[in-house]
């Protein structure tokens, strides 16, 4: 494992099956870096449920941190436990990309679920972002059902 001047050796643990895990606080804590980013949860217009009104519904996972993080199976999810997992993709630093609910092309910068029914609820919802070993990144609740 390569380690800058300065910075403190991951500790490893039992419990996390002998993985290095980040430090928690100090010196050499790793700050949250991935998070659902800004929601259009309610698509405009009416809703029709055409692949246009399902794509204009989409939830950004951002990476805050300067370093790549790679998401891949990852998911995202609602209340109701509709899921998402992400294929292979990297994050690169201070960027996100878009989770768009209907069907198209994934590319650089928007993914999609290939669903033909709204996921997201208007009056109130959660997005929760989880990593591949299932474990909560961050969560992001609004409306009056949200929390």
């Amino acid at each position: 494992m390569a380690q800058h001047r300065g910075a403190r050796r991951h500790r490893r643990t039992a419990r996390h099956g002998g993985r290095p895990q980040p430090p928690r606080s100090g010196p050499g804590a790793q700050p949250l870096r991935c998070r659902p980013g800004a929601i259009q949860y309610d698509s405009p217009g009416r809703d029709d449920r055409s692949n246009r009104s399902l794509n204009a519904e989409w939830v950004t996972v951002k990476n805050t941190g300067r370093l790549p993080v790679n998401i891949k199976g990852w998911t995202l999810s609602d209340k109701s436990g509709h899921s998402y997992r992400f294929g292979t993709l990297r994050l690169n630093g201070h960027s996100q990309i878009r989770v768009h609910t209907g069907i198209g092309h994934d590319n650089r910068r928007d993914v999609y679920q290939d669903r033909r029914a709204y996921v997201w609820d208007n009056t109130g919802d959660t997005a929760t972002l989880r990593n591949d070993h299932r474990r909560i990144v961050d969560a992001q609740s609004w409306g009056r059902h949200g929390h």
